[in-house]
């Protein structure tokens, strides 16, 4: 019985997991990980179309130190020396850390919930916005930002439509050769199981709080969220 309802969490952790690591291999691409401490005591500004909020805002933001957000500025603006970053872009940098699938869908619903003005672009204060609630952020804070991922219509609910485009983007991404367990289970299954258990009053939808409240009670999924807190 243990191993069956592990089954039937494990897209979701795998999500969860997915997104957050998109974010850290992102933060790789840029140099972040990597880079040695020499950052200088200001935010440098240079001519680019769009020019991010003040340093000291920024840091009352997020959860991100002064010289942490410098060295995020730099790789953001080395890869992106406009300043923003369109969708396409964002897909065809999500490609490069999943080849053997087809990562497109995936990365244009995370480009939605990383695009919370709906502006069509990624500017620098979204994604270190992002970045500080997936990789800092309160379990709560988390558990909302992934729920606002699912929510695709953002009508405060997830229905099984909306679930089962994500877990198909999600298979599509991972490719047929990666996770051998998704070979075994079809995408209805994985939303089935999954409204099974977040649906609590059987209304057919799933609410904020019936999210977090299932999510909370899951121990594979909590652990999920906490992998990546300290990757810089």
């Amino acid at each position: 019985m243990e191993r069956e309802e592990h089954s039937e969490n494990s897209l979701h952790t795998i999500a969860i997991i997915l997104m957050c690591c998109g974010a850290v291999k992102m933060l790789h691409m840029l140099g972040v990980i990597t880079v040695d401490d020499k950052a200088d005591d200001d935010l440098e500004m240079t001519m680019v179309c769009h020019r991010p909020e003040g340093l000291d805002q920024l840091q009352a933001q997020t959860n991100f130190s002064k010289r942490e957000l410098q060295v995020l500025y730099r790789g953001f603006k080395n890869e992106c020396p406009s300043g923003v970053v369109n969708e396409d872009t964002f897909k065809q940098i999500y490609s490069q850390f999943f080849p053997h699938g087809d990562a497109s869908q995936y990365a244009h619903y995370l480009f939605n919930a990383f695009d919370t003005a709906h502006s069509g672009s990624i500017m620098f204060e979204d994604f270190v916005t992002a970045l500080s609630i997936l990789l800092r952020g309160t379990v709560t804070e988390k558990l909302q930002w992934t729920f606002n991922l699912y929510d695709i219509n953002r009508d405060g609910y997830i229905n099984k439509e909306e679930m089962t485009d994500i877990v198909r983007a999600i298979y599509d991404m991972m490719g047929k050769y990666t996770y051998p367990v998704l070979k075994t289970d079809t995408p209805k299954q994985h939303v089935d199981a999954f409204f099974q258990k977040m649906d609590k009053n059987r209304d057919g939808v799933v609410t904020l709080d019936e999210f977090i409240m299932s999510c909370q009670e899951d121990e594979n999924i909590m652990r999920s969220l906490q992998l990546f807190e300290n990757v810089i």
